[in-house]
């Protein structure tokens, strides 16, 4: 075996498509594009969600619902996990800024205390919201409850 002698092994290759080239190519006319349209032109570009004329399925499937532009999203920590927060990062005071620091919310996070859980530590809290049991809870372990707006 020489290097002059080397080849692809039969069917490895095959001739390239030369498009557009005359009638002489084989692929004249037409250029294999079809006949007339807007796939057959240059800078042709099919766009996102085209159907071919057909009603899309973003119009054809109904709407449903709404989204309520006041709602207010809260950050939630029920009692019981506050206990825990507070024997793992030796919190006294669960503060938002406390919450930031310790990666536990992010900067503009609502935060809302709940009731489940018991709470045996005493802590003050300056949130955004707290129910009404885990204010009497906070309050019967000896904490404050202090809503930041």
């Amino acid at each position: 075996m020489k290097l002059h002698n080397l080849q692809p092994a039969e069917g490895a290759t095959h001739k390239e498509k030369r498009l557009g080239r005359g009638e002489a190519s084989g692929k004249g006319g037409t250029s294999t594009k079809g006949n007339k349209g807007g796939q057959s032109r240059a800078g042709y570009k099919n766009k996102r969600a085209h159907e071919g004329g057909q009603m899309p399925i973003q119009r054809r499937v109904p709407k449903r619902g709404f989204n309520n532009i006041h709602r207010v999203e809260y950050k939630v920590f029920n009692l019981g996990q506050v206990d825990q927060l507070v024997e793992k990062y030796g919190i006294s005071e669960f503060t938002l800024e406390n919450l930031y620091i310790n990666g536990l919310i992010s900067q503009f996070d609502n935060v809302k205390i709940l009731g489940n859980g018991e709470l045996k530590a005493k802590v003050n809290f300056k949130v955004n919201a707290v129910s009404e049991k885990a204010k009497a809870a906070i309050e019967a372990a000896g904490g404050s409850v202090e809503i930041v707006k």
